[in-house]
């Protein structure tokens, strides 16, 4: 397993992050199942785990919890907050009130005294950075959590966030999560070089594009389905699985031309995909999300594959540098574009 420095904190972390979204009812309810996947993947040399406090509606950190009981100190222990936990209008967002309980209800659930890196899952366009960024940083002077962060923030609110840190003398964000794949692109045009000039950490969400780059999605496949339509509320109502969407179609007709270009390697298409990720540069890891324990060795396999750049030149040349095939999968921005307020001025009558 390699290591890498998350940005600049001087952590090491493992170029593979394990992504705990499918421990619970959202992937694999079987408790026992699961820690034993999270234990095989630390034996593996795996040091840092992803999860979210809205992960199967917190069942994801109550297992994490139990996996990694006794052995807390040699975890990079990272979750998030902002996503709906409740019915309640003020159970959801960054504002301090919400971050605070969100935080402690964490620890309860992890097990924990601390968190390493708390982030936050999704800008809040209700609540003033600093007033986020305020509340981390009395979480961080409590002992509570060690660093903060963020999870698909736009280039310009990565800026703003940093700027304000400096300005009213907050802790800083030392790492974003980003969706990167071989089909998604487009952080490598603005959101990489952005965690690059701030000495941030990144942690690549998604890098085989929600099962697109398993393997079982090409031309000829008798059907195409993912597990997660199925079992996670929030994918159910997406086109992000729709062939009927053209850049969808494109991302079928991708993902088949890679696995020839991994094959010819003499790599699964998942091995390709996972290195690809973890060549970047400013890449510190790739959250793989494995549900079975079958998804882990398969992709466990990535971990020390190094790619000749003959292979990534032929990469290029199927997804341009800094392009997403299906403009929805770039993550950020969606939802100043949807309320039509946003951009139009009041009619005045």
């Amino acid at each position: 397993m390699q290591y890498r420095t998350l940005g600049s904190t001087g952590v090491h972390v493992s170029s593979l992050c394990l992504g705990a979204m499918m421990f619970g009812k959202w992937g694999n309810p079987d408790h026992d199942d699961s820690i034993g996947i999270i234990r095989t993947a630390l034996d593996a040399g795996v040091n840092i785990i992803d999860t979210a406090d809205v992960y199967s509606g917190g069942e994801s950190e109550i297992i994490i919890g139990k996996a990694i009981a006794g052995q807390r100190d040699d975890v990079v222990l990272a979750t998030k907050v902002s996503s709906p936990m409740g019915a309640g209008p003020n159970e959801r967002g960054a504002s301090r009130r919400w971050i605070v309980r969100a935080c402690e209800e964490s620890l309860r659930r992890l097990g924990t005294d601390y968190i390493d890196l708390y982030q936050v899952h999704r800008p809040d366009p209700a609540t003033d950075l600093d007033e986020t960024l305020g509340a981390l940083s009395d979480l961080v002077r409590a002992g509570k959590i060690r660093y903060a962060g963020s999870s698909t923030f736009a280039p310009s609110t990565i800026v703003q966030a940093q700027w304000t840190a400096e300005r009213r003398q907050r802790e800083r964000f030392v790492c974003e999560q980003p969706p990167y794949s071989l089909l998604v692109r487009g952080v490598e045009a603005d959101v990489l070089p952005t965690c690059e000039a701030y000495g941030m950490g990144v942690l690549a969400w998604s890098p085989l594009a929600g099962g697109w780059l398993s393997g079982r999605w090409h031309r000829d496949a008798a059907s195409l389905s993912s597990h997660r339509t199925r079992t996670m509320p929030f994918r159910q109502t997406s086109a992000h699985y729709d062939l009927d969407v053209p850049g969808n179609q494109a991302k079928l007709d991708a993902a088949t031309e890679l696995a020839g270009i991994a094959d010819e390697a003499g790599l699964t298409l998942i091995q390709l995909a996972l290195a690809f990720v973890t060549t970047h540069p400013v890449v510190s890891a790739a959250i793989i999300g494995p549900r079975t324990a079958e998804h882990l060795r398969d992709q466990l396999s990535a971990a020390d594959i190094v790619l000749e750049p003959a292979v990534l030149d032929r990469i290029d040349s199927i997804v341009a540098p800094g392009t997403n095939l299906n403009p929805d999968d770039a993550g950020y921005g969606a939802a100043v574009l949807a309320d039509p307020m946003r951009r139009r001025r009041a009619v005045v009558r």
